[in-house]
């Protein structure tokens, strides 16, 4: 007997990708492999292998990519200084490439012809995962159950579920979906899907309400070498050990909740509750230190392109020319984004401290209001004459016009 081809499918053990793999079974003549990222998931990940396997998986691939993620994805997306619309961290964002990546790699190891995700028709995801696939394998089949399927809802999900003896840790009455990794968790649908509900205290799962910090707070000093955060406190840490202790110390502190309103991709406002505490305490500390070491034009031009790489790294373009072309810039004004960062943790807040370089281009003596002689304040007459010369003849100009 031939072997049946296979689809390899992207499987969290959650409500979706439990429904989709027995749905892949039931209607597509293939064996499914199923492909667990752990980027951070904590004990999520545990019996998933045997789950998978008895709803219906022909082998199931489990991979550690906590260190990949931490040091290729987000390092990258905090030296640019990426934040989506001012406020998202873009913890989704970045964790979707690394896992489409390894998604394409299995299914070449697998010998599959096809691979499938849980993305919905309505959301970014299925964009972020696709894209990688396009550019990593444009050969393979993708199989996009959301946009194919019957089921219209969870609540249906929920009942195929039921119907076929699969366990998953949803219910209807409580049915906001959480996506978690090492760097966030957020929170969408359910209660949440009404702008005007405020979240409950007991949805959050790594911080704390400020009622419950602490009334004294805690100091840290993170140490960066061209960018990167090396150190915390004077410890060297991995990447992911790094983030992991500064998602401890803002979560104590009640750091890095944000509640927002955002534009998909596809054009839909939704409403996402986020808990990034660790990411949030980095691009407070980055973002300090590069206001010590850049020049002013460098500084105000990768701002630009902060939010160029951010909306980029939102809508799934991680690998595609001109994301490859920003790195290389953003590379170029880290290599002396060298020193450390103090800062304080009280209450939801974090309060600088205090930074040093030894590139650092703050210079006291220029920048001292007592008795100096590096600058000549006479020159600066000069310079504004020659900066205000067209604001000046403006002025005339419009003022002989109405003579």
């Amino acid at each position: 007997m031939a072997n049946k081809k296979k689809i390899v499918l992207a499987y969290s053990g959650g409500l979706d990708t439990s429904v989709i793999l027995k749905w892949l079974q039931k209607n597509y003549d293939a064996d499914i492999v199923a492909y667990a990222a752990d980027v951070g998931l904590g004990n999520e990940l545990d019996g998933l292998e045997d789950k998978a396997m008895r709803t219906g998986a022909c082998s199931v691939h489990v991979l550690d990519l906590k260190e990949e993620f931490v040091r290729d994805y987000v390092f990258r997306a905090l030296k640019a200084g990426a934040v989506y619309e001012d406020q998202y961290l873009l913890g989704t964002s970045l964790a979707r490439p690394v896992i489409a990546k390894h998604h394409v790699e299995i299914a070449r190891k697998e010998g599959a012809y096809a691979v499938s995700h849980g993305a919905t028709g309505k959301g970014n995801d299925q964009v972020r995962f696709e894209l990688t696939f396009k550019a990593l394998a444009p050969d393979l089949q993708i199989i996009a159950p959301w946009r194919t399927w019957d089921f219209k809802s969870r609540t249906e999900l929920i009942n195929f579920a039921k119907e076929n003896g699969i366990p998953v840790p949803v219910t209807v009455e409580k049915p906001y979906s959480m996506d978690k990794n090492c760097l966030h968790i957020s929170y969408e649908g359910g209660i949440l899907e009404d702008p005007w509900n405020e979240p409950k205290d007991d949805m959050f799962l790594t911080t704390k309400n400020l009622r419950e910090t602490p009334d004294t707070p805690d100091e840290v000093t993170i140490g960066f070498e061209s960018g990167v955060p090396v150190s915390v406190n004077g410890t060297r840490l991995s990447p992911y050990n790094l983030l992991t202790t500064l998602n401890e110390y803002g979560g104590k502190h009640g750091i890095g909740r944000v509640d927002i309103v955002e534009n998909r991709l596809v054009g839909i406002k939704s409403r996402g509750v986020y808990e990034t505490p660790g990411g949030t305490i980095l691009w407070q500390a980055h973002r300090q230190l590069e206001t010590l070491i850049l020049d002013r034009a460098t500084m105000h031009f990768k701002q630009h392109v902060a939010i160029k790489f951010g909306e980029m790294a939102y809508n799934g373009e991680w690998f595609c020319p001109l994301k490859e072309a920003i790195d290389a810039f953003i590379d170029k004004t880290q290599e002396k984004v060298t020193g450390e960062v103090r800062l304080k943790l009280l209450k939801g807040n974090m309060i600088t401290a205090g930074r040093r370089s030894k590139y650092s281009m703050y210079n006291p003596e220029l920048a001292t209001f007592e008795k100096e002689s590096v600058y000549n304040q006479k020159d600066a007459e000069g310079f504004i004459n020659l900066f205000g010369l067209q604001i000046k003849y403006a002025a005339l100009r419009d003022r002989a016009a109405q003579e």
